[in-house]
This record gives C-alpha cells, structure tokens and sequence, in this order.
C-alpha cells in the first residue's frame, strides 16, 4: 500500500499570508472575532481569523482534527493545559503552531495592536468541544457543530 504525503499544515496556512489574494476582504468586528473560510481540498481547510485587543476564544478542541496556526499579523497568546493549569505561550507575528488530533487550547490578542491569523486543518472542522478547566480537570462545556454553530 502506497501513502500518500500530506502538506504540513502550517506551510498550508503560510500560503495564505497575503490578504489580497484572499476570496473575502479582511475584517476587523468590534463585537466578537471575525473569520472566513478561505479555501477547502480533500486534504485540509484554511480559516482567517482576525482580533482586536481583547477578543479571545474560550476553551475549545478541533473536534479530532489535526492542525497549525500562522500569526500573521499583531501577537496572540496560547494557552494550554499542563500540570492542571493553563500555560501562556506568546506568538509574534511571522511565528506557528503544529497541534495534534487531542490539542486543547485558549487563544487570545492580549496586546494593544489588531493580530491576524491562519488556522490550517485536516481533516475540515465538523466540530469543537468547549471545556471549563475545573480542579485542574478538563470538563465539557459544549459541543458545537460545523454548520451551526459557525
């Protein structure tokens, strides 16, 4: 049996630095993040995110996607669960993120500059678990369905 290569998904999301090239023009939305699906193949999807000091996500998985994550613009903050605590990790603009199929992670703009970023996944997102970090315990918020919720 032959396999096939799959493209690093965060030389995927690298592809798609450029506004201009995108198929929607970029937004910023004082009230929540914005985003758009910028392409989608049999092997991946890509999403522009923008945020505006302040706008964050809540804590969530990709649903058993694999995934990267591209800053291209302004900085964000990742956090992720380690020792029962949430862990701070800053990325600049020009840096990335790799996350396996089980990543759980809040990413938030905690600057004082708009940040922009790309978010590779394969396969297509069809659905993200929200947590509470509770006692240093993972527990389900929600599950939130592709089609429905965004």
């Amino acid at each position: 049996m032959t396999r096939t290569r799959t493209a690093d998904l965060l030389a995927v999301a690298g592809r798609y630095a450029d506004p201009a090239g995108w198929p929607v023009p970029l937004r910023f939305d004082p009230t929540d993040r914005w985003y758009a699906r910028l392409a989608v193949t049999d092997d991946h999807e890509v999403w522009a995110l923008s945020w505006l000091p302040g706008q964050g996500t809540d804590l969530h998985d990709h649903g058993g996607c694999s995934g990267a994550f591209l800053v291209v613009a302004g900085e964000l903050t990742e956090e992720t669960v380690s020792g029962g605590r949430l862990r701070p990790h800053r990325l600049r603009a020009g840096a990335g993120r790799r996350f396996g199929s089980r990543h759980v992670h809040v990413v938030t703009n905690r600057g004082d500059q708009r940040a922009v970023s790309l978010h590779a996944y394969r396969p297509a997102l069809r659905r993200m678990t929200r947590y509470h970090l509770v006692d240093g315990h993972l527990r389900i918020a929600e599950v939130a369905e592709a089609g429905v919720a965004w």
